[in-house]
């Protein structure tokens, strides 16, 4: 059978790859919502799945077969091919799993678990979210522009939403745009602002590496909830914090911010340095410790304090300078082109450093993350090593909380 024949064979799969989701989405509930063009992740389903025919192809054969589609699928819907692969059966999800490589260094996002990589060193992953106010929703998409976003089949990254209250105002994020419940296999993480709307806190749903939780030693504090899942206790880590001064003499000027990241230690830019990359999610616990889930309680909702010993000192972003323009009378920033209306929210955000510390001046100026307007409700973000896409996602919404005391 030619090669060409067989991913048009694997393309007809395609109403069949719902049922096999890394987190136990099943197909049905799947197909049954608008589809993110990140597919669902790698690992082993809780069912058994039916070896067929094409299981018994040999293994250097199926090797050669794989690696082919995934370089002749590198963008955006095309790439769906490679995920239709990991879905045949568990041979090819294994060998799948071996040769698409982590984001920071093949430069494309595939499975979801991508969302929690760190981004690529080279270029930076552009992308743009359109906010709706009806329904008080963030939506982050993959692409240039926002142009295609009327199809919203195959380019959906992140979606979340905004939830106020008595205190404080929380940002949940999700996999899909349809379903913000911590119970949810789709929940990522969240975050919470202070009641000035000053200080906020990115809660991830999982810890920044592969490292299994422990109860004893990671845990600081929980509370009952009943909207947390009975099989597994929804872990909260504190992965970063993002803090706008004050503005006391209401002075006119841009936001000044500044951005703790407790998950990505400040080595990550150094030579030689390395960012935490998680690889997959955690697993589904079916039967929960009794110490956890006790027979007749509410299922707990865990939030766990940075465990900064085992990363060192934790990566400090603040955000770049602008220039006051004498013929526009205004504050800008160059943005290359991204960012078109000037708005309070624009900001780009840099690495800040000791001087004593070994980084490369390339490093220093180097924009880890930018974010602005472009059109009315439409703003671009770009990203790049070492955060992620859930990372950057969760820091920009902190631009669209009001702020008072800061402006």
């Amino acid at each position: 059978m030619s090669f060409k024949n067989i991913v048009r064979e694997m393309k007809e799969m395609k109403d069949g790859v719902g049922s096999i989701s890394r987190r136990g989405v099943e197909g049905k509930h799947w197909r049954s919502r608008p589809r993110s063009h990140i597919a669902p992740d790698l690992a082993a389903p809780s069912q058994p799945i039916e070896q067929g025919q094409w299981a018994n192809l040999p293994p250097e054969l199926l090797l050669d077969i794989i690696r082919r589609v995934e370089e002749s699928m590198t963008s955006w819907p095309a790439r769906t091919v490679v995920v239709f692969c990991a879905s045949v059966c568990k041979s090819w999800r294994d060998i799948t799993k071996e040769i698409v490589k982590p984001l920071e260094e093949c430069g494309r996002l595939t499975f979801p678990i991508s969302l929690k990589q760190p981004g690529p060193r080279d270029a930076p992953i552009q992308c743009f979210i359109k906010r709706d106010r009806t329904t008080s929703t963030y939506c982050l998409y993959f692409g240039l522009t926002p142009l295609a976003a009327e199809d919203q089949s195959d380019k959906l990254l992140l979606a979340a939403k905004k939830i106020r209250r008595a205190t404080s105002t929380e940002f949940v994020i999700s996999l899909v745009r349809d379903d913000f419940s911590r119970a949810s296999n789709t929940y990522l993480g969240k975050l919470r602002s202070n009641f000035l709307g000053t200080k906020f806190t990115i809660y991830d749903s999982q810890p920044p590496n592969d490292a299994a939780v422990q109860h004893n030693s990671f845990l600081s504090r929980r509370f009952h909830s009943k909207r947390v899942s009975p099989r597994l206790p929804a872990y909260n880590n504190s992965a970063a914090t993002v803090s706008y001064e004050l503005n006391v003499l209401r002075t006119r000027g841009p936001r000044r911010m500044q951005c703790i990241m407790h998950s990505v230690p400040v080595s990550s830019i150094q030579e030689g340095g390395a960012a935490p990359t998680p690889t997959s999610f955690p697993q589904i616990i079916e039967k929960s410790s009794p110490r956890l889930v006790s027979k007749g309680k509410e299922p707990e909702t865990y939030f766990s304090s940075p465990n900064l010993s085992s990363f060192g000192e934790p990566l400090v972003l603040r955000n770049k300078a602008p220039r006051w323009h004498e013929q526009l009378q205004c504050w800008c920033l160059n943005f290359k082109g991204r960012v078109t209306v000037a708005s309070v929210k624009n900001f780009q955000l840099v690495a800040a450093f000791d001087p004593s510390l070994n980084i490369p001046a390339a490093e220093q100026e180097k924009v880890i993350l930018q974010f602005g307007k472009i059109g009315k409700d439409i703003f671009t973000m770009d990203y790049c090593y070492p955060i992620s896409a859930f990372q950057a996602f969760a820091i920009s919404l902190s631009s669209f909380d009001t702020k008072p005391a800061c402006e």
